[in-house]
């Protein structure tokens, strides 16, 4: 009989000590979480080197740093308005570094003996810190901009009195909900992907080694499932970093232009 081999799915979440101890009593321990995020931050920095040539002829590599900055440039510029040149930098950085650690969960490193990818944008602190980021943003521009004026924004323009007493908190919790939606939608976005390849994965594995002919077809089953969700992974990488900053932007412009 053919020994059975199980893949845990959510192995691959498991944040692990590279260097350090808590036990030992030092507090500051190095993980898998914290140097693939190095990692990613290596990648944009090296993207990045190609934008700041400057050349009067772009090259391909300028041409697309140049075209990424003036997309994010221009949905600020659509869903802001002017003022939101202020606030590219902001939203370029949680745009280009989600795209790229998205990306980058995706690369087959795992080929390679001793090193296990690692996706950081499928832990929720991780998505969790830049949602508050955000919102600590809109909530700074909407009370330096506009004072306690800024608590309109929970009240409707020409709504009833009565109306009023129940939009407004629902207006209120729905606010409150913005960071916690704006990360948990890309957290698992990232971990239902993920754990679906790890789940076809062992299906492969488990008919390989499963007597009979139904072994082999549904292992060839689960490879074309695993191609596919591969290919919408990829898809679904590009369009959770551009869903994150379109969001954060229509939330500063809340703040700034108020409704």
């Amino acid at each position: 009989m053919a020994a059975e081999t199980k893949i845990d799915p959510m192995h691959q979440f498991q944040i692990d000590p590279l260097f350090g101890s808590l036990g030992a009593g030092n507090p500051f321990v190095f993980t898998n979480s914290a140097l693939w995020m190095l990692i990613v931050l290596g990648a944009i920095y090296v993207f990045m080197l190609g934008g700041m040539r400057r050349e009067l002829v772009p090259g391909r590599w300028q041409a697309a740093v140049e075209g990424m900055t003036g997309f994010i440039t221009s949905m600020l510029d659509t869903n802001v308005g002017p003022e939101g040149r202020k606030y590219v930098p902001w939203v370029f950085t949680v745009f280009i570094f989600i795209l790229t650690a998205n990306l980058m969960g995706m690369m087959p490193f795992g080929i390679i003996p001793g090193v296990h990818p690692f996706t950081v944008t499928s832990q929720f602190t991780v998505t969790g810190v830049m949602a508050l980021i955000s919102f600590g943003i809109v909530l700074v521009v909407g009370f330096w901009k506009h004072g306690l004026h800024f608590f309109s924004l929970f009240v409707p323009a020409g709504t009833p009195f009565i109306l009023k007493l129940l939009i407004v908190p629902i207006e209120f919790v729905s606010f409150l909900v913005r960071p916690f939606s704006l990360a948990l939608r890309l957290f698992v976005a990232m971990i239902a992907g993920h754990i679906l390849i790890k789940v076809f994965g062992n299906f492969i594995v488990s008919g390989l080694n499963a007597e009979g002919v139904m072994g082999p077809v549904i292992s060839l089953l689960s490879f074309v499932f695993i191609v596919g969700v591969s290919a919408l992974e990829l898809l679904v990488s590009a369009i959770q970093a551009y869903v994150f900053a379109l969001l954060t932007s229509l939330y500063i412009n809340d703040a700034v232009n108020l409704h």
